[in-house]
């Protein structure tokens, strides 16, 4: 007897969308459904916006932001202030920090943070392209925007250590920010306090 089952190109969206982060089968399947039989889902439209990102968008080089250009337009804006360096843990770190309107200096992105667990090291981070950078160009303070979890205090202090020597204030950020939350859960208030109240490391 043959058993019901969902024709084979569907089958196949739906384990693609099962392998996008938060998204499980329930949700793969609903939206894979909703693909097919609402007339609002313009699945074409999806398709060309992923096709665009994956071929225009890409790694700033100086600090790693996402762009279509680089270095990118944060990285070439005349008006900041070259001497600031905020290193944050990812990417999409730099946009609640520039919601805040509290910093206009320049960025760089490690990519991720130390963590043993998960076996990431500092050689898997953008460290030597940091110490890379501040050789080529000196800040004259380097703000470790990091998360207050145990991964993000780990690498903080990695750093601390690393640029210790190096002629250059290095500062953390302040109060403001919980323990064990990452910088994508705190609202442009919170951060702006924790950049005006950033304490020497």
């Amino acid at each position: 007897m043959i058993r019901a089952e969902y024709p084979a190109p569907l089958r196949s969206l739906i384990a693609e969308l099962k392998r996008l982060p938060g998204i499980g089968s329930r949700s793969a399947e609903r939206i894979a459904l909703w693909m097919i039989q609402s007339p609002d889902s313009h699945p074409e439209s999806l398709g060309r916006a992923i096709e665009r990102v994956k071929a225009g968008v890409f790694p700033c080089d100086p600090c790693g932001f996402f762009t279509e250009t680089s270095p990118c337009p944060l990285c070439g804006d005349p008006s900041r202030d070259p001497l600031l360096l905020c290193v944050v843990e990812q990417p999409t770190d730099v946009l609640p920090i520039e919601r805040s309107g509290a910093y206009r200096g320049l960025y760089h992105s490690l990519g991720g943070k130390i963590s043993p667990l998960d076996h990431v090291g500092p050689e898997a981070l953008r460290i030597p392209a940091l110490l890379e950078r501040i050789k080529t160009q000196p800040p004259q303070e380097i703000i470790l925007a990091l998360g207050a979890d145990v991964e993000g205090e780990a690498t903080a202090h990695y750093l601390a250590d690393t640029l210790r020597e190096l002629p250059v204030k290095i500062s953390r950020l302040a109060q403001g920010l919980p323990a064990g939350a990452g910088l994508e859960y705190a609202d442009e208030l919170t951060l702006s306090r924790a950049l005006t109240g950033r304490t020497r490391v």
